[in-house]
């Protein structure tokens, strides 16, 4: 767990200062990135999250509610994030908006990265469950941090945008730095307390698969706007499924 928290917190630590290498208009890096980490989330979402949940609990079909609620909770979240999550920056603020700090942005950020830290559980508790093996666990780890590094970098240009200093601006990224590690902890405390397959773990797991789930398809819908072909963005969509399947024999 402690290499899990760690992994993630320097993560959007050190994704906050690539706005330092790459200006906030030039974001064909950030497409390929996304186009990666949208195929890479959505596979281990079909081939991990749900399996595990499914096989662990003995009501399956309980398990659909959650996954649709994470689904439509991510929606409503992305009314006050706009969609920061999945790479999107609105950088050029209104007059009354600057100087100011976006709290609402930063509080469904928050709550997105504690689930997606919510869903790293310790090692003991799978293993008594008959889970996902160890090479599961850092699938999703990856794929959780992946997925955080564009969405660091889009939150500090926004961040930026707004405060017109990079040491205001890191400091409230924190806030999103500090959600999966405060998942991570919290989720396993609770869960040292529950039988494997029990409400919290597939309360947690359900809505963190609809949430990837709707995370995913979202950026691999708007890296092909009009389903137009792009062999950049194809390639990187392949390289995330590919790596994604091969975490299947680590």
């Amino acid at each position: 767990m402690f290499i899990a928290i760690l992994v993630l917190f320097f993560t959007v630590v050190l994704s906050g200062f690539l706005v330092k290498l790459f200006p906030p208009d030039n974001v064909r890096w950030l497409k390929m990135a996304l186009a990666f980490s949208g195929a890479y989330l959505f596979t281990i979402t079909i081939t991990h999250l749900l399996p595990d949940v499914l096989l662990s609990n003995k009501e399956p079909h309980v398990v659909g509610y959650w996954v649709l609620a994470g689904f439509f909770l991510q929606l409503i979240l992305e009314l006050f994030s706009h969609g920061v999550e999945h790479g999107h920056m609105h950088t050029h603020a209104h007059d009354h908006d600057t100087d100011t700090i976006p709290f609402l942005l930063l509080g469904s950020l928050f709550v997105h990265s504690f689930l997606e830290g919510s869903i790293l559980v310790d090692q003991d508790y799978r293993d008594v469950g008959h889970m996902h093996h160890q090479g599961s666990f850092y699938s999703v780890l990856l794929g959780v941090a992946l997925h955080h590094v564009p969405a660091a970098f889009a939150l500090m240009s926004v961040l930026l945008s707004r405060l017109k200093n990079f040491r205001k601006a890191f400091a409230w990224l924190l806030v999103f730095a500090i959600g999966s590690p405060l998942g991570i902890l919290v989720s396993n405390s609770l869960l040292a307390h529950e039988p494997p397959g029990g409400m919290i773990y597939t309360a947690l797991t359900g809505l963190v698969a609809g949430n990837f789930l709707h995370i995913s398809t979202t950026i691999l819908f708007e890296t092909s706007p009009e389903h137009s072909f792009n062999r950049n963005k194809l390639i990187a969509t392949l390289l995330g499924l590919v790596l994604a399947l091969l975490s299947d024999f680590i």
